[in-house]
C-alpha cells in the first residue's frame, strides 16, 4: 500500500472516533513512519524481530499538572510496515490501523498497556 492510502486510513480512523472522545483529544499529533527507529526500540527495551504497530510519545492527560502548558504536542506514530506484515494473510489493514490507533490514543488518556490487555480480554 502506498504511504497516502496508509495516511488516508489513519486519518478515517481518528476522524471515526466518537466526538466526545475527540474533543478530550487536545495537543496531540498523528503521524505515520515505515517503521520504529532503533531508538524507539531500545527505549521500550524491545528486541530486534519484535513487532511495535504503534507508538505514544507525550505526557498522558492523568499525569498532568496545572503547571502542564507551552509543551510540544504528544505525538502517537503509527508504523505502517509492522501493520502491513502483520496483515499479509488476510488480515484488513484498515481495521488493524484502527484498533493501534485507539490503543495509543488510550495511552494518551492514561490506560496503561495492562490495563488495555485486560479490557480486551473482556470484551471477548
Amino acid at each position: 500500500m502506498d504511504r497516502e492510502e496508509f495516511e488516508r486510513l489513519v486519518a478515517q480512523a481518528v476522524a471515526d472516533l466518537p466526538e466526545w472522545f475527540l474533543e478530550r483529544l487536545d495537543n496531540v499529533d498523528v503521524i505515520v513512519e515505515d517503521e520504529p527507529a532503533p531508538a524507539q526500540m531500545r527505549h521500550l527495551g524491545l528486541e530486534r524481530g519484535e513487532t511495535l504497530l504503534g507508538l505514544y510519545e507525550g505526557v498522558p492527560r492523568t499525569e498532568r499538572g496545572g503547571h502542564y502548558g507551552l509543551v510540544p504536542p504528544d505525538k502517537i506514530t503509527i508504523f505502517q510496515r509492522p501493520i502491513e506484515a502483520r496483515c499479509r494473510y488476510g488480515g484488513s489493514i484498515s481495521a488493524e490501523i484502527q484498533k493501534v490507533v485507539k490503543h495509543e490514543i488510550a495511552h494518551h488518556f492514561g490506560i496503561s498497556d495492562a490495563r488495555l490487555h485486560q479490557l480486551e480480554k473482556e470484551e471477548g
